[in-house]
């Protein structure tokens, strides 16, 4: 693994000079060397990791090996949604796992080296200036920043949303499966889910099928899994194309 993790900052100035360099790292790999990045998280590898590191370089690597770990661990196996996911979609995901990783760092080590209730807040207020790379790599952050423009430049009255196209869009995003339906739909709606699902087992805790739970069907051994014990969201269920679930996704990184 690249150089860095014997590097301790210890004032609010130095870890927040830190969480900056990660964060450039992690963004060059999720915008300006994307194909570099894409090809080294083989869906064929073991559980891979996205690093970055204070000389703002990142890396693609396995976990670190000693239990537990000098630093906190990014989220793993980012490799094994690749191909199941739109490329966009993917790499939104990974950067939502990697702004978690970065706070955890930055207050692991304020958390060690004694920061009080004054440098945390200082700390934080100085990482929430930044966008996130969340917000880098979908646009949003170019996005609010033509708003916050427009605004400087119109009246607070011209600028004020709509509050009427705020909750449409809102529903916009909520799955299809989460939408209201009329009484009869809702009725027919369950009499199908419990023909479909039966007498099913989730092929992870081993429970019962239950009407008010999100399950998700792998399409490679056609188990179905209750979405909260795979980690996965109705949501996020939207996006993925072919899901896999953990054992044979990890099948297939042995192969």
């Amino acid at each position: 693994m690249d150089g860095g993790q014997q590097y301790n900052p210890r004032t609010v100035e130095e870890v927040f000079r830190d969480f900056k360099s990660r964060r450039a790292g992690m963004i060059k790999a999720l915008t300006t060397d994307v194909e570099d990045f894409f090809q080294q998280c083989d869906p064929e590898k073991e559980n891979l990791c996205l690093y970055g590191f204070p000389n703002e370089r990142w890396e693609v690597n396995l976990p670190a090996e000693e239990v537990p770990p000098e630093l906190p661990e990014p989220a793993l196996g980012i490799n094994f949604a690749r191909d199941g996911m739109q490329e966009k979609d993917w790499l939104s995901l990974v950067a939502v796992h990697s702004d978690a990783w970065l706070l955890a760092v930055a207050f692991y080590f304020g958390a060690r080296f004694g920061f009080d209730k004054a440098d945390r807040k200082r700390l934080f207020n100085m990482i929430n200036d930044l966008p996130t790379i969340y917000e880098v790599v979908t646009g949003a952050a170019k996005k609010q920043s033509k708003e916050k423009s427009a605004v400087s430049n119109h009246s607070s009255s011209k600028a004020k949303p709509n509050p009427k196209q705020r909750v449409t869009e809102s529903q916009r995003e909520v799955p299809k499966s989460l939408q209201l339906k009329d009484d009869d739909e809702d009725e027919e709606g369950l009499e199908e889910e419990e023909d479909e699902h039966g007498d099913a087992l989730c092929g992870a805790c081993g429970e019962n099928y239950g009407q008010d739970e999100f399950w998700i069907c792998c399409d490679i051994c056609e188990k179905w899994f209750h979405g909260k014990c795979v980690k996965i969201t109705p949501a996020r269920a939207e996006h993925i194309k072919q899901y896999k679930c953990p054992s044979c996704s990890n099948k297939r990184a042995r192969t």
